[in-house]
């Protein structure tokens, strides 16, 4: 089954292009199937980019999949048009009383502030607590996955030593978890970040699980036992071309950046990118879809209001 957006939205037109099945509202009600419901909290500053990429990984899979998105009312995002914003984007006033199978909270460019600091961080403690009556499965992304660690169990983000940039490898720790279900033990994941969550800290929390890890980078995926709240602090969800696009525009804009490691070629910017993680970021959106979504959430979303 296909992915459910508007056709009017600039991801249903890319992804056409690379014949990944979409269908309209319009068409998917004349289907007896309810589609699930997955609202995403889009934090980040390129909001197309970051549209089209969940977009991509969300549609492959068998399932129909229906897209809310949402932002902050409590903070202007100005890299995109506001009439953007308003065709396409829900507040969470507009949403409180809805439920949903799912939820995805993306990463936010505000990683060095202190959480409380950044300018809508009561709001998206708001979200928190929404999505722990009216979501059944949440996906943290990035910062997003920091700052739910930490509004949830406490667990602070560390300042690293230079920025965690490049595709690194990584091993399952827990291949029986039907979120890493198809994986090879070692796969392959982008990061970009400036600050880690580290695994002694995450240790400290017996209802969390951690499922995958890097020697190199640290724990990347993260999960409690029941797939109700899960974390991945990382980027699987990036295209291709997103770590050469912000490579190259802070050396145009003159910063000190390092080449990503394990990205280019020979790690030359100048060499094609080793696209090597497509298909486990598939796998991964694909099983929280299946097992954790589909599987488990109830037929009637209204039987969440009943703690269920």
């Amino acid at each position: 089954m296909p992915l459910i957006i508007p056709n009017e939205l600039p991801a249903a037109e890319a992804l056409q292009k690379e014949n990944i099945f979409t269908m309209n509202r319009g068409r998917a009600t004349t289907q007896d199937i309810r589609p699930l419901k997955i609202v995403i909290v889009n934090l980040m500053p390129t909001k197309i980019a970051t549209e089209t990429q969940l977009a991509r990984v969300l549609a492959n899979s068998p399932l129909q999949v229906e897209l809310t998105l949402v932002t902050m009312d409590s903070h202007e995002s100005t890299h995109i048009s506001q009439e953007h914003m308003i065709s396409f984007y829900k507040t969470l006033e507009e949403i409180k009383d809805e439920y949903f199978d799912g939820m995805i909270l993306t990463g936010a460019p505000v990683e060095l502030m202190p959480f409380e600091e950044v300018d809508y961080w009561d709001e998206l403690c708001e979200i928190f607590e929404f999505a722990k009556t009216h979501v059944y499965s949440s996906m943290f992304i990035c910062w997003g996955a920091q700052a739910s660690l930490y509004y949830h169990y406490g667990i602070n983000k560390k300042a690293v030593d230079g920025k965690v940039f490049g595709v690194f490898e990584h091993k399952v720790t827990r291949p029986h978890n039907p979120l890493v279900r198809g994986f090879d033990e070692i796969f392959y994941a982008p990061h970009s970040r400036h600050t880690e969550v580290l695994k002694e800290d995450i240790e400290k929390h017996p209802e969390l699980r951690i499922l995958a890890e890097s020697e190199e980078v640290g724990p990347h995926i993260v999960s409690i036992e029941n797939g109700r709240q899960i974390f991945i602090l990382g980027h699987q969800e990036y295209d291709k071309e997103t770590l050469a696009n912000e490579y190259f525009r802070d050396i145009n804009k003159g910063l000190d950046i390092a080449v990503p490691k394990n990205y280019f070629k020979n790690d030359d910017p100048k060499e094609d990118i080793l696209f090597r993680w497509r298909g486990h970021a598939s796998m991964l959106f694909s099983n929280w879809l299946n097992y954790y979504v589909y599987q488990e959430t109830p037929y009637d979303l209204d039987e969440l209001k009943q703690g269920k």
